[in-house]
């Protein structure tokens, strides 16, 4: 199974996140990896994620998000983790995309919460007119998208 290495950066930042997932789909600008927590850690939002963690990760060429279901180590659901960022670029063996501050947590009955709209204000003096339109538009369709349990939202476990 082909490995991808997946390259999360932050806006005109040294900041960045990498790690690696395995390809299960690739298909007309989508690719859906698996990735697998490999130690415990604390999130802010989200708890502890324990260690042995699936998530289930979808990437779009042509979107403007990310989503990443995690799912805990005995298969249940645990939540949905949605990104704000620019539409990644594909290569060979890598996924790399800007991350735009918002997101969004969906939790097992989809009440959701959006995070980090205090950072995207913050961050817009640096951002494109395109970045700010975007962000704006991924946001509502995120949101539109939970509601109405579209794809990859339907999944229920």
């Amino acid at each position: 199974m082909k490995i991808i290495t997946v390259n999360s950066k932050k806006f005109k930042s040294d900041k960045s996140k990498t790690w690696t997932a395995k390809l299960l789909t690739e298909k007309d600008g989508f690719r859906l990896l698996l990735g697998e927590f490999k130690t415990e850690i604390i999130h802010a939002h989200l708890g502890v994620i324990r260690r042995g963690t699936l998530s289930y990760e979808f990437f779009w060429q042509d979107r403007w998000y990310s989503i990443f279901r995690f799912h805990q180590p005995d298969g249940s659901l645990r939540n949905f983790y949605c990104n704000v960022n620019t539409p990644p670029e594909f290569a060979e063996n890598s996924i790399t995309y800007v991350d735009l501050d918002i997101d969004i947590v969906v939790w097992r009955d989809f009440t959701h919460e959006i995070l980090d709209m205090e950072e995207f204000e913050k961050n817009l003096p640096n951002y494109s007119q395109e970045m700010i339109f975007e962000s704006r538009r991924s946001l509502e369709e995120l949101e539109n998208m939970i509601k109405s349990r579209k794809f990859p939202f339907n999944h229920i476990g």
